[in-house]
């Protein structure tokens, strides 16, 4: 914890996880751990007994960008997603994490994710998912720190993303070296007063690129 405003979880997402692969499994098991069953519990626990404002999910890999595990070839899953349609795989943690967060009535979650090359702010919208049983949320994605700026990643439709803001290499330029200037990182501020949260994110030259302040929810 933080203070009174803000909790933050750190995932292991490297340790638990079963091997890549297709990623399409129905039911979940060891071939479709990512999480885990007890880092899952953790988590579980963790967001039901904060009394923060906040509470902040640190995922090393992002919720619904395609990264694939064989790149050369499409092929394979290096993260949550695979594809468009109802959650399958390790899309099967997420579901249950999300479903679990809005059944228990827990508030003002937040997801800072990372791996893919690029920065990203993605709000998740219910109303646009193939699966829906969850409150709308924010993902915000920043990197790289100093390695090559990629691409955008293609968008899985099972939780809803919505782009609200995106930077990144173009098409016909990818993994430009950190000398293009195309770096990332961003930036969290909670008013201690209001309990409002501004996420910045900015390029490397601390220019800020794209803003948007969040309202605390009463749970």
């Amino acid at each position: 914890g933080y203070g009174p405003h803000l909790d933050v979880f750190m995932l292991d997402e490297r340790s638990y996880r079963g091997a890549n692969g297709p990623n399409l499994q129905t039911t979940y098991g060891p071939d479709s751990y990512f999480l885990g069953p007890d880092q899952l519990s953790w988590l579980k626990r963790g967001l039901l007994n904060s009394r923060a404002t906040w509470k902040v999910i640190a995922s090393d890999m992002p919720l619904s960008l395609i990264v694939y595990d064989d790149a050369a070839n499409r092929k394979g899953s290096e993260a949550f997603a695979q594809g468009n349609g109802p959650p399958r795989g390790r899309e099967l943690e997420i579901a249950d994490l999300l479903r679990f967060v809005k059944d228990s009535g827990v508030v003002n979650t937040v997801w800072l994710t990372a791996d893919v090359h690029y920065a990203a702010a993605h709000y998740y919208n219910p109303d646009k998912a193939q699966f829906q049983e969850f409150d709308p949320f924010w993902e915000f994605v920043s990197g790289p720190l100093h390695a090559g700026t990629g691409r955008p990643n293609e968008l899985d439709n099972t939780f809803g993303p919505e782009v609200r803001f995106i930077k990144a290499a173009r098409a016909d330029e990818p993994n430009l070296p950190p000398s293009a200037g195309l770096q990332f990182f961003g930036h969290v501020r909670i008013d201690g007063a209001s309990g409002q949260m501004t996420v910045t994110l900015r390029d490397r030259a601390d220019v800020a690129l794209w803003s948007t302040t969040l309202d605390p929810k009463q749970g």
